[in-house]
C-alpha cells in the first residue's frame, strides 16, 4: 500500500474507485477516524473520504480536553459521566503523547453555582463514576490554598475550591494519529474528496457514492456494501441527499476560544469557573499561553465559515474580568482565537448548554448509517458501536463476519511507548537524541511530545546544511507532507502543528517560506500557489483580528 503522503493521494484515489469496500466512511473528524480504525482492525475493507482536511471541522476547534463531563452531573446524566470517565483513561493510555493529565481548579464563592458540600460530593461522585485512579482523585482546598494556586482569582465571597484531574489534548493531532493508525491497519483515507451524490443498487439500497476530488476536479464512484455518515456538522446535508432527513435533526452550537500570552494572563493552574450568567468556562495554561472558552450559542450559518465575532470575544472577556478582576484584559490583548460548531441533536425548548451531548445512530430505509452527536472523549466507544452495527448488517446479508473490537488496548500512531508510565523516560531519551542532532533541549522535548514514537521519522528530516526555515520547523513540514497528507499551508500550521492557534508569531515569520517549500514539492501552478497563500492569510487574519494592526 502507498504511504499516507500527500504525494500518494492521487494514487490512493485511483485505487479507491477500482475497488468495492465493505465500508465507506464519510467524514474525517475524530468520529470517522475512530470508525475507520475499528473497522480496519476487524478486517473490514475500509475507505474514508473527507471533503476538507482531516479534523478541519469540530475536531480541531474544541476546548481540547478529553474530559469526563463533570457538568453532566448537574443534569443527572450519570451513565454519560461514567462512560466518558472510563473512555478518557483509555484515550490517554493509547496516546500519552497527545493527551496530558491537567489538574483543574473549581473555585466556589458565596451564592455561586457550587458550594463546598456540593463541590465535594460532586467531585467524589465524579471520581467514583469515572473510575479515577487514586493518585488523581479530588482534593478540597481552603480559601487560602485556592489563592495560592491562582493569586488573581476573585477573592470576594471566595470559600475555597475543589481540585480534580481532566485530560488536555491536541484534538487535531489526536485525530491525525488515529487516522494514521487506521491507514497502517489497512484503511484507505483521503482528504479534499467530497461526496456529491449517492449510488444505489437495483433494490434502491445504498451501494456507494460519487466523489469529487476537490484538488483536481476529477469525479469517481466509490462502491461499498455499507456507508457510514460521520460528517459531524454536515450529517443532515448527507441525510437530505439520501432523502432521509426526517424526525430528529442537528442543532449546531457555536463555541469560541481566545488565547493570551502568559505575560498578559499569567495562569499556571487550569481553572473551571462560573460566569455571571451561570455558565461554566475553562481557562487553561498551555506552552506559555493561556486559552479561555467556550461560548455556547445556537448557530445556523455555514459550519465551514464560523468565526469568532466581537460579541463572542467580549463575552469571554467579561467572564475573565468577573472571575479574575485583577486582570485588566482587553480585546487588543487577545493573541489569537478559534471558533467551531458542535453538532448537537435538537431538543425543543432547551438552551445550547442544556442539550445532551449523547450520540445517536440513525439508519435510513436505503441503508445510510448516520452517527450524530457525541463528544471527543467518547470517539472510540462510538466507533465500536457503529462497527458492531456494520458487522451485524454484513453478517445478515451473508457477507461474512468480523471479530470484536480491539481498539481498547491499541496504541495509536506515536503512542506505542508501553503506556503513560513510560512517557517521562521516553521524553528524556528523545531530548538527548535531539541535542545530539543539533537542536535545543526545548525543541527536542516539543517534538517528542507532539510526535511520540514517530519523532525519529521527524528527526530523519532534519537538514544537515543551511535551509531557509528553522531546522525543527523544516523537519515538521516534511513529515507533515510525506507522512500526514498535509496538502496546504493551513493544513500544516493549523492542524498538523497548532501554531496558528498557539504560536501565531511563528506562522507570520515563516509563512512565505512554508508556501514556497510546499509549492516546490507539490509543483503548484502560480494560480494554485496564490490561492493557498490567500487562504493562509485569511486564516491568520481570522485568528489574530483582535491585535492592533
Amino acid at each position: 500500500m502507498a504511504g499516507f503522503s500527500g504525494l500518494e493521494r492521487n494514487r490512493l484515489l485511483n485505487e479507491m474507485q477500482g475497488e468495492q469496500y465493505d465500508l465507506l466512511i464519510i467524514g474525517g473528524g475524530i468520529t470517522g477516524a475512530g470508525i475507520a480504525l475499528d473497522a480496519a482492525t476487524r478486517g473490514l475493507k475500509t475507505a474514508l473520504v473527507e471533503m476538507h482536511d482531516f479534523a478541519s471541522g469540530t475536531s480541531s476547534r474544541s476546548t481540547k480536553l478529553v474530559h469526563g463531563g463533570l457538568r453532566y452531573l448537574k443534569q443527572f446524566e450519570i451513565k454519560e459521566v461514567a462512560d466518558l470517565g472510563k473512555e478518557r483513561a483509555i484515550v490517554y493510555e493509547n496516546g500519552p503523547h497527545v493527551t496530558t493529565p491537567e489538574w483543574m481548579l473549581l473555585p466556589f464563592h458565596k451564592g455561586g453555582t457550587f458550594g463546598r458540600l456540593s463541590t465535594s460530593f460532586g467531585l467524589r461522585m465524579y471520581d467514583f463514576l469515572a473510575g479515577v485512579k487514586k493518585s488523581e482523585r479530588r482534593r478540597m482546598l481552603s480559601r487560602e490554598e485556592t489563592i495560592a494556586k491562582v493569586p488573581f482569582v476573585k477573592k470576594g465571597g471566595l470559600l475555597g475550591s475543589g481540585l480534580y484531574v481532566e485530560y488536555r489534548t491536541d484534538d487535531a493531532r489526536l485525530t491525525i494519529e488515529v487516522m494514521k493508525t487506521a491507514f497502517e491497519k489497512g484503511a484507505i483515507a483521503v482528504n479534499y474528496a467530497k461526496v456529491d451524490s449517492f449510488v444505489y443498487d437495483e433494490q434502491n439500497q445504498l451501494s456507494g457514492a460519487e466523489v469529487i476530488d476537490r484538488i483536481t476536479g476529477n469525479r469517481m464512484v466509490i462502491r461499498a456494501k455499507k456507508v457510514v455518515n460521520a460528517a459531524g456538522p454536515w450529517v443532515d446535508e448527507l441525510r437530505e441527499a439520501d432523502g432521509s432527513k426526517n424526525g430528529k435533526h442537528l442543532q449546531l452550537s457555536k463555541g469560541v476560544h481566545i488565547v493570551f500570552d502568559q505575560s498578559i494572563f499569567p495562569l499556571q493552574q487550569a481553572v473551571y469557573f462560573d460566569t455571571e450568567d451561570g455558565r461554566m468556562v475553562f481557562a487553561i495554561p498551555r506552552s506559555g499561553k493561556t486559552y479561555v472558552g467556550t461560548t455556547d450559542t445556537f448557530y445556523d450559518g455555514d459550519p465551514a465559515k464560523v468565526h469568532a465575532s466581537k460579541e463572542d470575544k467580549e463575552y469571554i472577556l467579561r467572564a475573565i474580568r468577573y472571575m479574575f478582576p485583577e486582570l485588566t484584559v482587553q480585546e487588543k490583548d487577545i493573541e489569537s482565537s478559534w471558533a467551531g460548531v458542535r453538532p448537537l441533536i435538537y431538543e425543543e425548548g432547551k438552551d445550547p448548554s442544556e442539550i445532551s451531548r449523547k450520540d445517536e445512530i440513525w439508519v435510513s430505509e436505503k441503508g445510510l448509517i448516520t452517527i450524530a452527536g457525541g463528544k471527543l472523549t467518547g470517539y472510540r466507544k462510538m466507533a465500536e458501536t457503529v462497527v458492531d452495527l456494520v458487522v451485524k448488517q454484513l453478517g445478515e446479508t451473508g457477507d461474512g463476519e468480523a471479530g470484536i473490537s480491539v481498539t481498547k488496548n491499541l496504541p495509536i500512531s506515536g503512542g506505542d511507548i508501553g503506556g503513560s508510565k513510560n512517557l517521562d523516560s521516553f521524553l528524556q531519551a528523545k531530548i538527548k537524541e535531539a541535542e545530539n542532532l543539533g537542536i535545543s533541549k526545548e525543541e527536542g522535548r516539543m517534538l517528542a511530545n507532539v510526535y511520540g514514537t514517530n519523532v525519529n521519522k521527524v528527526f530523519s528530516f532534519l537538514p544537515e546544511g543551511d535551509v531557509s526555515l528553522p531546522k525543527g520547523l523544516y523537519a515538521q513540514l516534511q513529515y507533515a507532507i510525506y507522512h500526514e497528507m498535509a496538502m496546504s499551508p493551513v493544513d500544516f500550521f493549523f492542524r498538523r502543528t497548532g501554531d496558528l492557534l498557539f504560536n501565531i508569531c511563528i506562522v507570520k515569520a515563516w509563512k512565505k517560506e512554508v508556501v514556497n517549500k510546499m509549492s516546490i514539492i507539490y509543483q503548484w501552478s502560480e494560480e494554485k500557489r496564490n490561492q493557498y497563500e490567500k487562504e493562509l492569510e485569511k486564516e491568520i487574519d481570522l485568528a489574530s483580528s483582535s491585535l492592533k494592526k
